[in-house]
């Protein structure tokens, strides 16, 4: 019998299947647009959730910075958000730099004088002890594993005055070694480096480097430090920043004005506003000035964090995924 192969022929069981293939593609196209309306209300709760994050935080930070550009008295009776002047902007940053003779500054010379050296010391002693407690098997690592975290878990006013002890026993108390050596100490680096080191790390790539003659201490330098990269820079910021924000350890350590960071000397602006202190004397100041030596005090850590924030983001990636 002889077979048919004509156009109308081999057509025909592509008729028989369209009206089956074009309800399917009806219904994926209905499915796809009841998607968006299905899932509104969660993209609403997200954006409110948004919107009252950026009110509790944003509106305080713009609040502050519109401060220090008005007098005392637009402050007190202006619309919260309005602008001030440069002007007064100008004439605030001038009484404030009279105070004491220009404290701020020297405030924000300590502030960094304290927190580089801590930082310093804190990367010469963390990145290596992280790095010992992950590749190296001892006696005692888990003990000592345990008390990093318990210490890294405590807070910093619950050892203040066990650390006041010890630094007036050695005769430090009212130095800048008071100040450093305690920042030094910062166990949350060391337990970040470990978990780097443990998960990121190949150790393979360390064992071939030893099996080519390589000393321990050069796998370390030579291997191991490039890679921590990351890890480096996301422990010297929020060292830097733990270090540069500590107000109760400098206030307690430190007796004398020259001597105070830009923390506990903003607190001592804070004594010498006529609203919050009515005794004050001569050395008064109004709430803008104050505002402004808050600014000022903060800049540098927004300075560092738009330095570094490329590392940091790669940092705390780092050891998310192990092959």
């Amino acid at each position: 019998m002889p077979i048919d192969t004509s156009p109308s022929s081999v057509a025909a069981p592509r008729s028989v299947r369209g009206p089956e293939a074009v309800s399917r593609s009806r219904h994926r196209t209905s499915r796809q647009r009841r998607r968006p309306a299905r899932h509104l209300p969660s993209r609403l709760l997200a954006a409110s959730v948004l919107a009252v994050f950026v009110v509790f935080f944003v509106l305080p930070v713009l609040w502050l910075v519109l401060a220090a550009t008005k007098t005392d008295q637009q402050l007190v009776h202006d619309s919260p958000l309005s602008i001030g002047s440069w002007h007064t902007l100008e004439a605030n940053w001038h009484a404030l730099t009279a105070y004491q003779d220009n404290a701020i500054m020297l405030w924000l010379r300590n502030s960094a004088l304290y927190a580089v050296i801590s930082l310093a010391i804190t990367l010469c002693v963390a990145v290596p002890a992280g790095y010992a407690l992950a590749m190296t098997e001892f006696r005692g690592r888990r003990a000592l594993l345990i008390s990093t975290l318990v210490v890294m878990l405590m807070p910093n006013a619950t050892l203040v005055v066990p650390l006041f002890l010890e630094i007036n026993a050695v005769g430090l108390i009212g130095t800048m070694w008071s100040i450093i050596l305690p920042y030094s100490f910062y166990p949350f680096g060391v337990y970040l480096t470990y978990i780097y080191f443990t998960t990121a790390v190949p150790k393979d790539l360390l064992a071939a480097a030893r099996m080519d003659g390589c000393s321990e201490f050069g796998v370390f330098r030579l291997v191991a430090l490039p890679l921590a990269t990351p890890v480096i820079a996301l422990v010297g910021f929020f060292s830097f920043v733990a270090n540069w924000t500590n107000y109760f350890l400098p206030y307690v350590m430190l007796p004398e004005s020259d001597q105070m960071p830009v923390q506990v000397g903003v607190g001592n602006l804070l004594s010498s506003v006529p609203s919050f202190n009515p005794t004050v004397g001569s050395l008064a100041i109004e709430r803008p000035q104050l505002a402004l030596a808050t600014l000022v005090a903060i800049t540098p850590v927004l300075v560092v964090f738009l330095f570094a924030q490329r590392f940091l983001v790669s940092g705390m990636l780092a050891g998310a995924t192990k092959e």
